[in-house]
C-alpha cells in the first residue's frame, strides 16, 4: 500500500531562507560572522527557518548584486528547490534586489526589510501599525522605480507584509500623501501623550525608562520591578509600544517604569524616524536604565550600539544607569574591572530572572532620582530671578 503524504498548507509551513553576507577585508571577519549569526536570529524571530548560511569574502560590495555575480548563479544552482527566499545581511538597494531576484529566481529581502517585517507582525497597537506602516512606506518609495505589480502583491511571506495592495499599485504622490496623513496621525499621538504626561508632572512622580538591546532582557527586569505580567519570550522585538507600572519601594518612595523598543545594530533609519513619537517617552524621562545582556559575547558591541543610538537621539546628557543584566548564566561571574568601570552607583550586576542585585538597582534608582532632583531644585534656586 502507497503512502499518502500530506503536504501543510503553504500559509502554515514555515520559509525556508538562505541567508547571504559579505565580508570586505579591510573589517575584521569576525564582526561579518556575529552580523550573520544575528540575521539568523532575525530570520526565526520573523518566522523562518534558517535552510543555510553563506558568506563571501569581498574587497567591496559589487554594485549590480552586492555579492558577486558567479556566488549569485552558485546560489541558484546548489539550491534549487531547497529555499524560498535570499535573506542579505546588508541594505540592498531597489536595483540590487532586483538583479538578484531575476539571477537566482528566489525573492530576495535584505536586513532593514526583514527588520521591518518583524515589526509589522509585533505591532498591536493603533500608533505601533502607524508607525511602522510610516516606515515601511519610506523604506519602499525609493524602490518603486521599475517595479511592476510583483512588488505590490500581498501575500503571506516575508517582506511582503506591507500597507497594502491598494497603496503600493499607485504612484508617488499618492504614498506621500498617505505618509502624510500617518504623520498627521502620529502628531494627534503625541499631542494625546503630551496631556497625558501632565498629571504625571503635577504629581512630580519620576520616571525611568528602558532601554537596550534587543533580547537584553528589558520585559522581564520590568516584570520583576513592577510585579506585572507584560509578555516575555527569547526572541526580538517582543515589546513595540511603551507600557508604564509604578514602581512603590518598601519605605514609601515610587516612580513610573517604562518598557520600550529594542535597539539593534544598523537598525534601520526609517524606524527610528517613525518611532520618535514613542521613543518621544525617552526624552520625558528622568533617568535612563540602560538593561545589557551580561552573559552574551557581544557584551560590549551590543552596549555601544544602543549609546550610538541614545546619542543620535539627543539623549547622552541624561543620567543612565547600566543593569548588567542575566548574571545567573554567566559560569565565571562578571569581569569585576568591568562592574568598577563606572561609578559603583551607576553599574550594577543583576539577574531579572533571579532577583539578583535587584533590591541594590532600586536602591541605586533611588540615590541617582534624588540627586537628580536636588540639583534640578538647585539650579531653579540659582535662576530665580
Amino acid at each position: 500500500m502507497r503512502a499518502i503524504i500530506v503536504s501543510a498548507p503553504l500559509s502554515e509551513r514555515k520559509e525556508r531562507a538562505l541567508l547571504v553576507g559579505i565580508h570586505c577585508k579591510r573589517n575584521p571577519r569576525w564582526e561579518a560572522e556575529d552580523s550573520l549569526v544575528e540575521l539568523a536570529r532575525l530570520a526565526e524571530s520573523a518566522g523562518a527557518v534558517v535552510a543555510g548560511t553563506i558568506l563571501q569574502e569581498r574587497d567591496a560590495p559589487g554594485s549590480r548584486y552586492l555579492i558577486g555575480k558567479g556566488k549569485a548563479q552558485e546560489i541558484k544552482a546548489q539550491w534549487s528547490g531547497k529555499i524560498d527566499l535570499l535573506v542579505v545581511d546588508e541594505e540592498l538597494s531597489g536595483s540590487q534586489q532586483r538583479n538578484l531576484e531575476e539571477l537566482t529566481g528566489y525573492r530576495t529581502v535584505d536586513r532593514p526589510l526583514l527588520i521591518l517585517d518583524i515589526f509589522a507582525q509585533r505591532a498591536r497597537s493603533r500608533e505601533g501599525k502607524l508607525q511602522v506602516e510610516l516606515a515601511q512606506l519610506d523604506y519602499l518609495l525609493p524602490r518603486l522605480v521599475g517595479r511592476g505589480v510583483e512588488m505590490s502583491r500581498l501575500g503571506g511571506g516575508i517582506g511582503t507584509r506591507g500597507p497594502g495592495e491598494t497603496q503600493l499599485e499607485t504612484d508617488r504622490r499618492v504614498i506621500r500623501r498617505r505618509m502624510a496623513k500617518i504623520r498627521a496621525d502620529l502628531a494627534k499621538v503625541r499631542r494625546h501623550r503630551a496631556l497625558l504626561r501632565r498629571p504625571r508632572k503635577r504629581h512630580a512622580i519620576p520616571i525611568v525608562a528602558l532601554v537596550g538591546y534587543t533580547n537584553a532582557g528589558k520585559s522581564t527586569l520590568f516584570n520583576a520591578l513592577t510585579h506585572s505580567g507584560v509578555r516575555t519570550d527569547d526572541a526580538l522585538f517582543v515589546t513595540l509600544d511603551p507600557i508604564l507600572r509604578l514602581v512603590a519601594m518598601a519605605d514609601g518612595f515610587s516612580f513610573l517604569l517604562s518598557d520600550t523598543v529594542g535597539f539593534i545594530r544598523r537598525l534601520p533609519a526609517q524606524l527610528v524616524t517613525a518611532f520618535k513619537a514613542t521613543l518621544e517617552e525617552l526624552n520625558e524621562a528622568d533617568l535612563l536604565l540602560h538593561v545589557i545582556d551580561a552573559s552574551h559575547p557581544q557584551m560590549m558591541e551590543q552596549k555601544q550600539a544602543v549609546d550610538a543610538i541614545l546619542s543620535e537621539l539627543g539623549l547622552s546628557a541624561k543620567p543612565i544607569i547600566e543593569a548588567l543584566n542575566k548574571v545567573d548564566l554567566l559560569t565565571s561571574g562578571i569581569a569585576p574591572s568591568f562592574v568598577a568601570g563606572k561609578s559603583a552607583l551607576l553599574r550594577v550586576a543583576c539577574s531579572a530572572l533571579t532577583g539578583y542585585g535587584l533590591d541594590r538597582l532600586r536602591q541605586v534608582v533611588r540615590e541617582t532620582l534624588t540627586r537628580a532632583t536636588d540639583h534640578a531644585a538647585m539650579e531653579a534656586a540659582v535662576s530665580w530671578p
